[in-house]
């Protein structure tokens, strides 16, 4: 099947139940992600600041670029200018960043706050305490250039279906939880982005409304290598 199939495929499930789909794009060519973009994908994911902004350069002006991998402060001056959405903030030094750099381009940018789920040191993301305390601290209170847009998580690289719905199911009752206390007001919380190409139909099952979707769209990913890669 192409790559254009894969998409059509994908959007004729997700768009009728309200998920939103992230094509990962992430050492894909330019030329993949322009059939992608000529089947009706727009919202395209990275991992790699550099990877991005080079694609960012050379592609359709109208993509909606998501930052996905895990982002480094000195980085993110790179990507402020043109990045439609963060989804992968796991501190409050990160997010002042982007607050700071957002705020000298006159942006506001939509961000996922990363909670670690996965019982992996190797992942990143808030513990509950750690968001909770940063949800409430001033200063995120006095943030103007970063929006909240809701919760992402990556659940354990395990093919225990068991263990990968019990950690989809925490997240969720902590978005839920999250929506209440600090965001009961803001109908802009609401975005659940969880589920990758292992485990997406479980991720929707217990509530997911964004997948990040690479290997389901694109096929196997191919290596390559980028300097001063994050």
């Amino acid at each position: 099947m192409s790559i254009a199939t894969h998409i059509e495929s994908l959007k004729i499930d997700l768009e009728p139940i309200g998920v939103s789909l992230v094509a990962v794009s992430k050492t894909k060519s330019n030329d993949e992600i322009r059939e992608a973009y000529a089947a009706g994908q727009r919202v395209f994911g990275e991992n790699m600041v550099q990877e991005m902004v080079e694609k960012y350069e050379a592609l359709p002006k109208d993509i909606e670029w998501h930052l996905i991998g895990h982002l480094q402060t000195n980085k993110v001056k790179y990507i402020v200018p043109f990045v439609s959405m963060i989804q992968s903030v796991d501190s409050l030094k990160v997010l002042n960043e982007i607050n700071k750099h957002a705020s000298k381009h006159n942006r506001v940018i939509d961000c996922l706050l990363q909670i670690h789920i996965a019982d992996e040191e190797t992942k990143f993301g808030f513990d509950h305490a750690e968001l909770i305390e940063m949800l409430r601290s001033e200063d995120y209170q006095h943030m103007q250039h970063v929006r909240i847009r809701g919760l992402m998580g990556i659940a354990t690289n395990t093919e225990n279906e068991k263990v990968i719905k019990e950690e989809f199911y925490e997240l969720k009752m902590l978005f839920d939880g999250i929506k209440v206390s600090f965001f009961r007001k803001d109908d802009a919380f609401d975005t659940l982005s969880m589920g990758m190409s292992s485990d997406y139909s479980l991720a929707i099952e217990k509530g997911a409304n964004m997948v990040r979707l690479g290997s389901t769209i694109f096929g196997k990913r191919v290596i390559k290598h980028y300097k001063n890669n994050d």
